[in-house]
């Protein structure tokens, strides 16, 4: 007597759909490294990221995510785009980073969704501490920063997210770090730890 096979588990068609976003989604990483390296190359190179890179990127962002992925990718890309946005608004709000920085970091936060949005802005800050560290020993001005951070402090604890009068980036003397590049690091931190290090 001939026992009757089990037929195979059928794949259900919102599971694979499921795992088919999952998968893209880990590749739109590579979308906003390339956004990041490009904005990086053009803070380094002219101090300023354009805006026809961050509004373009962030509406194909937006398009690719809603349009194919659906209604579930398209807010975790909302999401990204708050978390990474919102946490350089508030550098913004203080005059510590200008809107170049805020709308790369939007964008790219469309691009790597929520999931990796935080760690993504956690590299940047400490990426952008190292590049920040280098250039006053580089520069030779340990002193004159020790006394500004003691003066911002200052200023904040007494006035609150107000900007600082002198201390900010229009002040054409205040020495400038291309915020830009360390949102690439941060992005490459992503992408390396999402494809390469698991």
């Amino acid at each position: 007597m001939v026992k009757d096979r089990p037929s195979p588990p059928s794949i259900k068609p919102q599971t694979w759909f499921a795992t088919l976003v999952m998968i893209v989604d880990k590749y739109l990483l590579f979308c906003g490294l390339l956004v990041a390296i490009v904005g990086a190359v053009e803070d380094v190179r002219c101090a300023r990221i354009p805006n026809w890179l961050t509004y373009s990127s962030l509406a194909a962002a937006i398009a690719i995510r809603g349009g194919a992925l659906g209604w579930a990718a398209l807010r975790d890309g909302m999401f990204g785009t708050v978390v990474l946005g919102g946490g350089i608004f508030i550098f913004f709000l203080l005059r510590a980073m200008g809107g170049g920085d805020l709308k790369l970091a939007a964008a790219i936060g469309a691009w790597v969704g929520g999931a990796h949005a935080l760690p993504l802005l956690l590299s940047a800050f400490m990426a952008g501490g190292v590049l920040a560290v280098a250039s006053i020993i580089f520069r030779g001005h340990v002193l004159r920063t020790l006394l500004n951070t003691v003066e911002l402090i200052g200023h904040h604890l007494c006035w609150g997210l107000v900007p600082h009068p002198v201390l900010n980036i229009d002040e054409p003397r205040t020495m400038r770090i291309p915020f830009g590049l360390a949102i690439a690091v941060g992005a490459l931190y992503c992408v390396s730890s999402t494809f390469w290090w698991r």
